[in-house]
């Protein structure tokens, strides 16, 4: 690093700011490494693809894996550590061991990590622990304590301050408030004849008088539930006092499901759920919705639009109260219910949390505190640097210490006062970059990461919160939602990383969406297909998904409205022939979100109603379409009814998630491309032990089709999309042993068949996908003449439709998935592949059978 950025370094305390003197300037920290970054060779492309025109993972990364010294690991996790950066060389950096391209960025690196460790250190000296710090629910806002509530708001811009409300009648002369040092205003209120002066469910607001002598009423900015007036248009919010008598406090249950080996979720809106145009209630969504998720093998609810959020056509994304669950559907007690029915059913859910901005409401959100504030006195940066141009929203500063306070102790408030599991952060790529991702395409050039441009205060606050999550709840899932790659934001903090357990593939369904729009089926390119879906980071692992939210919006398309547009509302009924449009439609649909699933990352994310293929987009009420709820709804009724065909869609999506309970190919680290074949559009891979059959051609059967694979035996069908059950032709017989023959010389990969040391032959239908699975000798032998497909129509019961809901939405007791039995599984990850470096990797070592 250039002397002159060690200069400012050690000249400049490198916390957050703090309400006191203690760091008053660390506002004018740069915010980037300006230290002499040199241009990186290679983005990792996960994939060698050699004969497919890629470059050998070898040329772009060393894959071994360096263990990060104790030394390193211990500064970055351990609160003990009495080390600082300064005892540490940064070649140290884990990151370094798996991407040597990184070592390039090394100042940008340590001046990261020194700018944490030291955050970390004056949060442990000032505030006892970061555990503790966020607990800032416990201090601010109303909590009661023994013969009183104690009030407490941060508004150091503030000239005076009182508590107003309807327990006492919105006059507050007799409840002024007293300002603190740092800026804190509080106010204790003595109970009233034994009870609280304020009342469960009473309005409240903070009042406070800025410079100019105005006085401004506010909800308080860590009120717990706020609501709205239904009977006024456009009326605002109130903050409502929410401390429930313990007789009305929902007790929980049931315990946490444990972390799945692999996470397969489904992401919910609950005010859309209902299948009637209204707006649903966290109740119902637990009762009715909740079963229909357990029973097609999702493992994770992803829940949209948690906190309260003033305009609801915002999909929840414009947050007004942090700490308040959305009152349209119901209580935070409601809440609580959804997560335990869930919990029972063995369902973990995670919340959309938003923290990369925030409503520019004044009067309803966090924004309305702003009054008289610069940006050390604010939530937010002043000026342009503190507002989304493209969103309308503030942005926040994320070097301030009531910041850091308030952001960390909302993670910690909604794991333990609402028992969710961890998070899908939104708008990562936002908070990433100064430029917020705006008119910006990232190519994959190193510089594009470690620059000026990099929001190093961003990056500190979101290793402090995934440092925070996973130490309070060790078995959380973080889940980024970031466009630009940045490398290692799915690494350990210990390793040098951001902390994110999963990244969101968001480049999978702009693929998709751009083959629907823009090329005919003949012009699909296998080889573009696959690098799209495996274009990630080594052992930074992805949620993959074909189509989320974003897709159902109205202006949008999903995948089957694209594939049978207004076909759908005609011709979905299976008591007359399919027109070619449905039958290409409902197979590719079934094609393209198993490809994703299989092939594209090491989780996997469907949008409620996308698994059937839901015939319309989403279209909040709104003044453009007079506030109409009657596309704001999920229509149940299709894939419930037996003569539609959506039910198919569902059967298989069932089938998907069952396979792979089962097997566990996404968590395995076996991932495999032998053959991407453009002239007969197939393209074959393995996961775990697996044997996966693509063939995309619109007409062409392949009978004996060569496949290569691993292991020597007996295969058979586990999964065909073809299978009646699937709305297909029954093509494929399943009952059928494919033995293998051994390929080339033994130990020499290069006479192999397609790299790999033996293959069989199967019949391969247009527009299918098939699974095999390897027979064990002593299963067969169990079972006799038994099979283990899920696709034939002798074990319905895998992909039956769902009978029991009624019965699970009723049912109040513990039905977690239990993991299926292993028998016959067989457990290769570590094994050799093409080398030691390519371990765990997906390759793609031929064009396809001779």
């Amino acid at each position: 690093m250039p002397t002159a950025c060690w200069n400012l370094l050690s000249q400049t305390a490198l916390g957050a700011l703090m309400p006191s003197s203690l760091s008053k300037d660390a506002s004018k920290v740069s915010t980037s490494s300006r230290c002499g970054i040199s241009k990186c060779q290679t983005r990792l492309i996960i994939g060698s693809f050699r004969a497919a025109g890629f470059p050998s993972p070898k040329s772009c990364v060393k894959h071994e894996r360096v263990q990060p010294t104790s030394a390193i690991s211990d500064i970055l996790t351990n609160d003990n550590s009495t080390m600082s950066t300064a005892d540490v060389e940064t070649e140290n950096i884990g990151l370094f061991g798996m991407d040597s391209a990184l070592e390039s960025y090394k100042d940008h690196f340590r001046y990261r990590i020194m700018r944490y460790v030291e955050q970390k250190k004056l949060i442990e000296t000032y505030e006892g622990s970061l555990e503790e710090f966020a607990q800032g629910y416990l201090k601010f806002g109303f909590n009661r304590e023994k013969g009183y509530i104690l009030y407490q708001e941060w508004a150091p811009a503030a000239q005076e301050a009182e508590v107003i409300g309807d327990f006492n009648g919105w006059d507050g002369s007799n409840h002024r408030m007293e300002k603190n040092q740092f800026g804190v205003w509080s106010i204790k209120i003595p109970d009233c004849n034994g009870n609280p002066a304020i009342p469960h469910k009473s309005r409240v607001k903070f009042r406070f008088k800025h410079g100019n002598g105005d006085w401004i009423d506010r909800i308080p900015a860590w009120i717990k539930y706020a609501t709205v007036d239904p009977g006024k248009f456009a009326a605002p919010y109130d903050g409502v006092y929410w401390d429930p008598p313990p007789s009305e406090r929902y007790q929980f249950k049931y315990p946490r499901p444990p972390n799945p080996k692999s996470t397969r979720i489904y992401e919910a809106h609950v005010g859309m759920s209902s299948s009637e145009p209204r707006i649903n209630s966290y109740q119902e969504f637990a009762d009715d919705v909740l079963p229909r998720i357990q029973a097609n093998g999702y493992n994770t609810v992803q829940l949209m639009a948690v906190m309260e959020h003033s305009y609801y056509a915002s999909f929840g994304y414009h947050v007004t109260n942090f700490f308040a669950a959305s009152s349209r559907s119901g209580t935070p007690e409601d809440l609580k219910y959804l997560i335990d029915k869930a919990h029972s059913l063995g369902l973990r859910v995670l919340m959309d949390v938003v923290h990369s901005h925030t409503s520019n409401n004044i009067t309803d959100g966090l924004n309305g505190f702003d009054v008289g504030q610069s940006s050390q006195d604010s939530y937010f940066h002043t000026g342009e640097r503190g507002y989304h141009k493209l969103w309308d929203s503030r942005l926040f500063n994320y070097a301030n210490w009531e910041v850091l306070r308030f952001l960390l102790s909302n993670l910690r408030w909604w794991i333990e006062e609402f028992n969710f599991d961890g998070f899908r952060f939104d708008g990562v790529t936002s908070m990433l970059y100064h430029h917020h991702g705006i008119n910006t395409t990232f190519t994959g050039n190193y510089n594009e990461y470690f620059s000026e441009a990099t929001d190093v205060d961003a990056v500190v606050y979101m290793m402090l919160a995934n440092h925070l999550i996973h130490k309070i709840l060790p078995d959380a899932t973080v889940v980024a939602e970031d466009v630009s790659g940045m490398p290692g934001l799915c690494r350990p903090v210990s390793d040098g990383g951001i902390g994110f357990d999963y990244r969101l593939a968001m480049a999978i369904p702009d693929k998709w969406i751009d083959y629907l729009k823009n090329k005919k089926d003949e012009d699909w390119s296998m080889k573009e297909i696959t690098c799209s879906l495996t274009n990630r980071r080594y052992t930074e692992k992805c949620i993959a998904y074909a189509e989320s939210h974003d897709q159902a919006i109205v202006g949008d398309k999903t995948v089957a409205f694209f594939l049978m547009d207004k076909e759908m509302y005609s011709n979905m009924s299976c008591l007359t022939e399919a027109p070619p449009e449905v039958e290409r439609g409902i197979a590719l649909h079934k094609m393209i979100h198993f490809i994703t699933m299989a092939l594209g990352g090491e989780g996997y994310l469907n949008f409620m109603g996308n698994e059937f293929g839901h015939p319309e987009w989403i279209d909040f009420p709104r003044e453009g379409n007079g506030w109409s709820y009657e596309k704001c709804r999920r229509q149940w009724d299709l894939v419930d009814t037996d003569h539609l065909r959506y039910k198919f869609m569902n059967a298989f999506d069932k089938a998907m998630n069952l396979l792979d309970e089962e097997f566990s190919f996404l968590a395995s680290s076996k991932q495999i491309v032998s053959s991407i074949n453009e002239e007969d559009k197939v393209i074959v891979f393995e996961r775990g032990d697996l044997v996966f059959v693509f063939n995309f051609h619109p007409e062409n059967m392949y009978d004996g089709y060569k496949v290569g694979c691993d292991l020597p035996g007996k295969y058979r069908v586990a999964l065909d999309s073809d299978a009646w059950e699937f709305g297909g032709h029954g093509r494929v017989g399943h009952d059928v042993d494919h033995f293998t023959t051994p390929e080339g010389v033994p130990g020499v990969p290069e006479t192999n068949f397609n790299n790999r040391p033996n293959s069989f032959k199967v019949l391969s239908p247009p527009r299918t996908a098939l699974v095999y699975y390897m027979v064990e000798e002593t299963l067969e032998e169990n079972n006799h003449n038994k099979s283990t497909t899920f696709s034939e129509a002798g074990t319905a019961t895998l992909v039956e439709d769902e009978e029991n809901i009624k019965k699970l939405a009723s049912a109040d007791k513990s039905g977690s998935f239990s993991e299926s039995s292993t028998t016959g599984r067989l457990e290769n990850e570590e094994r050799e592949f093409a080398s030691s470096e390519n371990r765990g990797v997906v390759s793609s070592e031929a064009e396809g059978p001779n």
